[in-house]
């Protein structure tokens, strides 16, 4: 890693201000895209991430039998609750889990128990 970085740094210096800044912009977008990339394709099948007052996917479909995990990635505490009291998790900090298992089929929706605003649904089928 350390020699790729000296070797980035010495075709670098070479170049004239212009081009730097002309090759940084066009480098730019895709380093965030690949970044971003790498932030969806990190979250795991059957789990909703709670980032921003926010739950995501908003909505998920799964099957009968599925456990599905929401992760919280605020820096404010969140409670999932089931509007038909299925599941209630423990107040999660940030980086905290709760895991729910859902046995049969329907469709539940869901808020938090601290910012009812934030909702999402699974749809068990």
């Amino acid at each position: 890693m350390k020699s790729l970085i000296s070797r980035l740094r010495h075709a670098t210096a070479q170049l004239s201000p212009g081009r730097a800044m002309a090759i940084a912009m066009l480098l730019g977008p895709l380093a965030g895209a690949l970044l971003a990339y790498g932030a969806v394709a990190a979250q795991e099948p059957n789990e909703v991430t709670i980032d921003n007052f926010t739950f995501v996917p908003k909505e998920l479909t799964v099957a009968v039998g599925t456990t599905v995990k929401w992760v919280n990635h605020d820096d404010t505490p969140h409670i999932v609750v089931d509007k038909n009291k299925a599941f209630r998790s423990k107040a999660l900090d940030t980086n905290d889990s709760f895991s729910f298992t859902f046995a049969s089929a329907g469709t539940f929706d869901y808020f938090c128990g601290l910012h009812p605003h934030m909702v999402g649904k699974i749809i068990v089928q």
